[in-house]
């Protein structure tokens, strides 16, 4: 039995109940939050996102895995699809991958038999096996992790996919006709080499404005993206925290100094990247 296609993505339902006669409406139980860019780290890359039970592990013998650090062990892993939340591509039921996790204190593998996971794979020939997009792009479930990956899912299906900033390629400041007008534009370097530019603008008496175009147009309708979309995520987790010096060789001296603050302006807006640091390894001890 195969799951195809992407699965209509819905709000939850409230739940009903029925006292003295009355319908009674509950409240929808609201998913608690969840590091975005943890989710979007991999979802970006996939082709498929699938929510699953673990039903089966096995160790893979370090032979077969000679690349694994000694912290880590790759497992063989049979699971069961329980929702198809992003892809096109056919998933079995039941399907096969490989994925390499924190080894127990002890050294032994964790057990992870009937764990419930959020999986991101790239696209495969077999139905019956999935390659992760990473060697760890498995997620352990939770009702945050489950509603990002779903709004996510929503923006990849839109074809909503801002690239990954590299940097800052350039910046330029105009000042404007009269005292506290001016504009800045700052273009950012991208691995895909498209285009994704902020603009800055000032006004006498108004507080400063800025947004970001994602594509060639630059002009004074960009506006800021939303928290927890991927274009938020793709500033939050990319833009340097400092405007480089090669950015703003070029600038008139004077000119430097409302650049640093406008780039300033955008990176306190838009905000941390909220990425979980990785954990440390455990201290291990010796297996009898």
């Amino acid at each position: 039995m195969s799951v195809f296609g992407l699965l209509a993505l819905t709000a939850p339902a409230t739940a009903q109940s029925v006292a003295s006669g009355r319908t009674v409406t509950s409240a929808p139980v609201i998913p608690p939050p969840s590091s975005y860019a943890d989710v979007a780290d991999h979802a970006v890359e996939s082709a498929t996102i699938i929510d699953a039970t673990i039903r089966r592990t096995r160790e893979v013998e370090a032979a077969r895995a000679p690349n694994v650090p000694p912290q880590l062990v790759r497992l063989y892993v049979e699971a069961e699809v329980g929702t198809v939340i992003y892809g096109r591509n056919p998933v079995a039921r039941r399907f096969a991958y490989l994925v390499d996790v924190p080894r127990q204190a002890d050294g032994r593998p964790p057990r992870l038999n009937r764990q419930r996971v959020l999986l991101f794979a790239r696209p495969v020939d077999l139905p019956t096996q999935i390659r992760l997009v990473a060697p760890n792009a498995q997620l352990a479930w939770d009702a945050g992790r489950d509603a990002t990956a779903r709004t996510i899912a929503n923006e990849l299906a839109r074809g909503e996919v801002p690239p990954r900033i590299t940097g800052v390629a350039q910046a330029f400041h105009v000042p404007g006709t009269i005292a506290g007008e001016s504009e800045t534009q700052i273009f950012l370097g991208t691995d895909s080499g498209n285009p994704v530019s902020l603009s800055i603008l000032r006004r006498p008496g108004q507080s400063p404005r800025w947004g970001v175009a994602f594509g060639e147009i630059v002009d004074e309708s960009a506006g800021q993206p939303a928290r927890r979309t991927l274009g938020w995520y793709r500033l939050a987790c990319g833009l340097p925290a400092s405007l480089p010096r090669n950015a703003i060789d070029g600038l008139a001296s004077a000119d430097i100094a409302t650049t640093v603050a406008d780039y300033a302006l955008v990176v306190r807006s838009v905000g941390a990247c909220d990425r979980t640091p990785p954990a440390p390894p455990p201290a291990m001890t010796p297996r009898r």
